[in-house]
């Protein structure tokens, strides 16, 4: 296990001063009905990020839920257009080219863990290196999906991280509602495999937990299980209100201990940031935006294309749907 040096804390906190802006400018125009539904990565950004860094993006695969936009600085603004792009549901995005491994969001909860067992089985069975690392909400831990995977994994020794975003709510509902043990990491003791749980907050601890779990994988030591545990600082999504649910006291304290505050603070620390970085990746992070929203404005979204790719071939169902859609006019 290696720690980030300084250098690679810096590049992450970046990639989080990206997210937390986009994710900004998306809720406003969401509001506006310029985009549709956003799920905002408030308070999420050390774990998500800070995971995504400790992975090879030549050789793992990374099977996100629907609050990563796993858009990395490192991989250039133009991959970056199409990420933003992609990860909005516009087929300008086209596919993220290799060697970069990410599959399209999924919001139906755990449904994408098994999905990376599966990689990660095929992987072993391909000879192939590298690991699948799998994001999914405290929620999603409530799923069959994710008690079958997990064990599969298991029994499998496939070379799949499980990462539990633990931000507290899984949307309206608290941990203490969702489940009886005492952490959610816990649960790896049911696959016989390793549970870690971790500040979610510290970018630096995320990194560690990953890149241990990805070393051991690729040792031949199998899955493991991490807990990220931190708050969720924004709504669910833009169709929620936290604040019929969300104690404010609670939120509160969270925001004191916002993960890119307490990022920003290490570096600034060190002579690493300053209010001129500060701004200057705030304006990066905009014009990378526009740019992409230019883009998909330019390249607007036939009716039926909404349904495309549900199926090979259209079920009745969603042939009557894009008949209602379309007007009969497409197929």
């Amino acid at each position: 296990m290696t720690a980030p040096s300084d250098a690679r804390l810096r590049d992450i906190f970046v990639d989080m001063l990206i997210a937390r802006t986009q994710a900004g400018r998306l809720w406003n125009l969401q509001r506006q009905g310029q985009v549709g539904t956003v799920a905002p990565i408030d308070g999420h950004e050390a774990t998500i990020v800070g995971a995504a860094h400790a992975l090879d993006p030549e050789h793992d695969w990374v099977v996100p839920q629907y609050r990563e936009p796993l858009g990395l600085r490192r991989y250039g603004p133009e991959i970056l257009e199409r990420f933003m792009l992609y990860n909005l549901g516009h087929p300008a995005g086209g596919h993220i080219p290799e060697p970069i491994r990410v599959l399209p969001n999924q919001i139906a909860l755990a449904t994408q863990i098994p999905h990376a067992v599966g990689i990660a089985w095929g992987m072993t069975l391909r000879d192939e290196p590298g690991v699948a690392l799998a994001f999914f909400g405290d929620g999603s831990s409530s799923e069959g999906d994710f008690y079958e995977a997990g064990n599969l994994a298991g029994v499998l020794g496939a070379p799949v991280i499980m990462l539990c975003v633990n931000n507290q709510w899984a949307i309206s509902t608290p941990v203490h509602l969702q489940t009886a043990a005492d952490s959610f990491a816990a649960k790896a003791a049911a696959f016989g495999i390793p549970g870690v749980l971790v500040d979610g907050n510290d970018a630096s601890a995320v990194y560690d937990a990953v890149d241990e779990a990805r070393s051991r994988a690729l040792a031949g030591r199998g899955p493991t299980l991490i807990e990220a545990t931190l708050y969720r600082l924004g709504a669910h999504t833009t169709a929620d209100d936290p604040t019929r649910y969300v104690p404010a006291e609670d939120l509160e304290a969270a925001r004191r201990d916002d993960p890119l505050l307490r990022l920003r603070g290490y570096l600034e620390d060190r002579g690493l940031w300053d209010d001129g970085a500060q701004e200057a990746t705030e304006v990066e992070a905009l014009e990378l935006l526009d740019r992409a929203l230019d883009r998909a404005r330019a390249e607007p979204l036939a009716p039926g294309s909404l349904l495309d790719h549900c199926y090979a071939t259209d079920t009745p169902r969603l042939a009557r749907q894009r008949a209602d859609l379309t007007g009969g006019s497409e197929r």
